[in-house]
């Protein structure tokens, strides 16, 4: 009984401590964070969310041989050894395998986490064309004060597009006190997103930052005078068809889009920003971001990264395949991947729980054997 007591009393001065230094520091989000622990591919149910609304649907055309394509063993193993709860493959227009896991369905939504890195590319994009946004060599300071003077002032959005910022963000999913972990459990995206220092010179070192991608849904919101979520719905899920609003989930009710992260939707959805991108950001021959931008969008964007070398694997917010480098693809942290295969006009989409901590050549073996079964399969 006083062992039970001595852990009881402990307990109770630990939780103490832990409120006072959140409430003292501000940091009152820890309290969520320690709620819910890790971040779940549900977590839009508790976050507050812009509902991305769509127009007239576009039903994908079903393929004569629906799901009578070579699957193999080894990939089925692997993707519920991943706890994948959707697949989806579609080629020359239409969907030829799709197979869902765990109550899932083709209507579910699932959290894209950082795959809205690639959906806030496309939206610069979609602004360059209209006009909104001059280049990618706009300095960020034109649209967000923050980064007007000092350092921050050489800024340019290309370095933020390609993650080569050179500010010093905090990636750390680890640390519950990281400016990541802020970012996802946080009220106040912009005050965190702006309070980064420079670092290094911009466009001299690529790493993976969060903070870069929300600082690009600032600048849209800025240069668009909308929402986020309103500017998808206007660029992408209406004209495109989406049959299913999605949602993006944002900081507080009536606050800023989480656009590092979190736009909700489901596998045929999500597939149809793969269609864009497989028909050079084209929705049915109509241009929907400017062409320039997407050539470069997909094109390495050789800034040294962490082993020193030109990086080869990352442009504006897209990944690519250095082994197949016509291949790219965005990609979410628990394996949540939209993949686009022009040689074979195939698009792949899964979305899961899990994700192999096996790389190669930057590319996570799952979907390694994705790319493989496009190409081969």
């Amino acid at each position: 009984m006083r062992v039970f007591k001595k852990i009881l009393k402990g307990l109770i001065v630990l939780f103490i401590a832990f409120s006072a230094f959140a409430f003292v520091s501000g940091k009152t989000y820890l309290f969520k964070a320690v709620v819910y622990n890790f971040a779940n591919i549900d977590d839009y149910k508790i976050f507050d969310n812009n509902t991305v609304t769509i127009g007239q649907a576009q039903p994908w055309a079903m393929s004569t041989q629906y799901n009578q394509i070579n699957y193999p063993d080894s990939l089925n193993g692997l993707m519920e050894d991943l706890d994948a709860v959707g697949l989806l493959l579609i080629k020359n227009d239409s969907i030829q395998f799709e197979k869902y896991w765990d109550g899932y369905s083709d209507s579910s939504l699932s959290n894209s986490f950082s795959m809205a890195k690639s959906v806030t590319s496309l939206l610069i994009g979609a602004a360059i064309k209209e006009g909104k946004i001059q280049s990618v060599d706009q300095p960020v300071g034109d649209f967000i004060p923050e980064f007007k003077e000092g350092d921050k002032a050489a800024l340019k959005i290309k370095q933020v597009l390609t993650m080569s910022s050179g500010t010093n963000w905090n990636e750390s999913y680890s640390n519950p006190a990281s400016e990541t972990t802020e970012l996802y459990y946080g009220k106040d995206l912009y005050k965190v997103a702006t309070a980064v220092q420079m670092d290094k010179a911009p466009g001299t070192y690529h790493t993976y930052k969060s903070g870069d991608t929300q600082l690009l849904g600032l600048i849209l919101q800025k240069a668009t005078g909308k929402t986020i979520s309103a500017y998808a719905a206007e660029k992408l899920w209406e004209p495109m068809g989406a049959e299913h609003p999605a949602l993006w989930s944002v900081d507080r009710k009536g606050g800023n889009e989480k656009a590092y992260c979190c736009f909700n939707s489901n596998t045929r959805d999500f597939a149809r920003l793969g269609k864009l991108m497989l028909d050079s950001g084209k929705w049915k021959g109509n241009a929907i971001i400017d062409s320039s931008y997407f050539v470069n969008s997909i094109k390495a964007c050789a800034v040294k990264d962490e082993q020193g070398l030109p990086c080869d694997y990352y442009g504006y917010q897209w990944w690519i395949d250095p082994v197949h480098p016509e291949v790219f693809y965005a990609r979410g942290i628990l394996g949540q991947y939209i993949i686009v295969i022009p040689s074979t006009k195939t698009i792949i989409v899964r979305l899961g729980k899990k994700t192999s901590p096996i790389r190669v050549h930057t590319v996570p073996k799952e979907v390694r054997y994705l790319i493989n079964w496009g190409l081969n399969g």
